[in-house]
């Protein structure tokens, strides 16, 4: 397929590349530039995955990227990350590789969306509105015309209006759906990509991705965006197929380049999509670069110390989460572990036999009456044993001073000259 491609600037939705025997498409999502794992910033790595994403695509002379949604880790990303997205995608647009883009549910549509009708001339086309769901990129290969649509995040309350749709996230992307397949039969377009940023039934989500239930529901049939030759979906952090009732439709996530957590441990990729002229799609899972493998272990802090020269050693250069089972809390445990494995970021205590579980716990917090008796639970969950007497001293003097203070009205610290017990043993 030949590298060259042009852009008809007078109709920013339209572009054309040169005729090919497939479309080959990249499929990405969930970048969350700005991003941090348990306090670790991924912005180099989120940098060198792009480089090599860009290295692909100009490799595999594809004809665009799709990007489905959560380019940003928040709504206001910082600068290092706004920068590293503009040299990414001046990157793509030098290399005359077509961008969709749409935002998703950590994105600001506004922010994301700046700047989209100079940068539709560059290639780089981005779709963070409801009005630009029937506005798609038309890319043509040896076969005739592709039609790209985009459909960003769709919130129900902020989109609902607009859409004629009811509060669910089912009814805005049907309404969504219904827009495409209209505006693709009027153009007569018999092959279509979907770009969308959602949760559909029966996908699996991970543990990072941010709850988006509304009314209870977070998500929808994949059923209501059937009609396309491929849905290239964002928002879940597990790459997946999903299945589309009744649709010859293949839909996939492509789940996020890095991991995120710690549940994450399989392998990460893009998407590559070849569509054919007949509208069939076969895809390729790329995997990405890892720049760190992650690893979990637990038991005691002194086994896991002596082990770490031997059957363990491998986890020097890993992400670690250590769950310590010891009875009693160690001392400065993270210092300790980080002296064999520089690279441990997580830390959880289970004790084996101590604290009860989390129904137990719960049950007791719902009988106590005394927030004191609270506090106490909490110090042994710390500790790993109840709390002693003095600490006892120390707790109920702070929930007294605290009641106080409540009670006096804000601005006035009852008590606050009154002597606290010596604290003993550490609360």
């Amino acid at each position: 397929m030949s590298s060259v491609r042009t852009a008809r600037c007078a109709a920013p939705a339209e572009a054309v590349t040169a005729n090919g025997a497939t479309m080959r498409l990249i499929h990405t999502s969930d970048w969350h530039l700005g991003r941090t794992l348990h306090g670790v910033s991924l912005l180099e790595y989120q940098e060198e995955f792009l480089d090599w994403l860009v290295g692909q695509a100009v490799a595999g002379q594809a004809d665009a990227v799709l990007v489905a949604g959560d380019i940003y880790d928040r709504a206001v990303p910082p600068l290092e990350a706004v920068t590293l997205l503009d040299r990414t995608l001046t990157k793509f647009a030098e290399a005359a590789i077509h961008v969709v883009l749409i935002s998703g549910n950590h994105d600001s549509y506004v922010r994301l969306g700046f700047g989209s009708a100079l940068s539709e001339r560059a290639g780089i086309h981005l779709r963070t509105r409801v009005t630009d769901i029937d506005r798609p990129v038309i890319l043509s290969d040896a076969h005739g015309a592709v039609g790209i649509y985009g459909i960003p995040y769709l919130l129900p309350d902020a989109v609902m209006d607009e859409l004629g749709a009811e509060r669910s996230h089912a009814s805005v992307l049907a309404a969504a759906g219904e827009r495409i397949r209209a505006d693709a039969t009027a153009r007569g377009l018999a092959r279509t990509v979907v770009l969308a940023h959602a949760f559909l039934t029966g996908a699996q989500p991970c543990e990072s991705e941010r709850d988006i239930r509304v009314g209870g529901i977070g998500d929808a049939p994949a059923a209501v965006l059937a009609g396309c030759s491929y849905l290239a979906l964002g928002h879940l952090h597990g790459q997946q197929r999903v299945r589309v009732p009744g649709s010859t439709t293949t839909a996939r996530y492509c789940g996020s380049p890095l991991a995120f957590s710690f549940s994450e441990q399989q392998g990460k990729s893009v998407t590559l999509a070849e569509v054919d002229g007949a509208g069939q799609v076969t895809t390729e899972l790329l995997a990405t670069p890892v720049p760190r493998p992650l690893r979990e272990v637990r038991g005691r802090l002194a086994d896991l110390l002596a082990r770490a020269d031997g059957d363990l050693a491998g986890l020097a250069g890993a992400w670690v989460k250590v769950v310590l089972t010891d009875p009693v809390r160690p001392v400065a445990p993270m210092e300790r572990l980080r002296e064999k494995w520089p690279h441990t970021i997580a830390l959880d205590f289970d004790p084996d036999g101590g604290v009860t579980g989390a129904d137990a716990d719960l049950a007791r917090l719902a009988k106590a009456t005394d927030p004191v008796e609270i506090c106490e639970s909490f110090v042994e969950y710390v500790a790993g044993v109840p709390a002693d007497a003095a600490q006892r001293a120390v707790l109920r003097a702070v929930v007294e001073a605290a009641q106080h203070a409540c009670d006096d009205g804000p601005g006035h610290m009852a008590g606050a000259g009154r002597p606290v017990p010596a604290q003993a043993g550490g609360a």
